[in-house]
């Protein structure tokens, strides 16, 4: 099993599971930050990842997939990867996902981050007409 596939296979797992209860440390968001170390050598395998938990019910889990995992795969992989989100944020829940993203390294270049931009906005404006839920955070 290649290192990546035991690392997504480890936080399956663990995300499966409530998180903890009793003040200890979440190891689901420590799993995430695990995969996030194939985010420069396996963006496709973390972007499936991504896509499949991106849709989590779970806010906490949305909110570690995308400080975790989406936003580093916009900073190092944003041609490879926008096209997709774009694709993807038509589910409210992921859309949501992508509102929690800030914008790095090469998201943040003119003239990705005002795609990055107009996607946030226009998402901001389909939820303030009833067709998304959760948040847009402003960057």
């Amino acid at each position: 099993m290649r290192p990546v596939d035991r690392v997504i296979a480890e936080a399956e797992r663990l995300l499966a599971r409530p998180p903890a209860s009793d003040g200890h440390i979440d190891l689901r968001w420590k799993a995430l930050i695990d995969v996030a170390d194939f985010v420069r050598s396996d963006p496709d395998d973390v972007w499936r990842f991504v896509l499949r938990w991106g849709t989590a019910d779970d806010d906490d889990v949305r909110a570690a997939i995308a400080t975790c995992l989406l936003e580093h795969l916009l900073e190092h992989h944003f041609d490879r990867t926008f096209p997709l989100v774009e694709d993807a944020v038509s589910n409210p829940r992921f859309a949501d996902t992508f509102c929690l993203c800030w914008k790095f390294g090469q998201s943040d270049r003119p003239p990705n981050a005002g795609r990055f931009d107009r996607l946030r906005k226009e998402l901001a404006e389909r939820r303030a007409r009833g067709g998304v839920r959760g948040g847009v955070q402003s960057a």
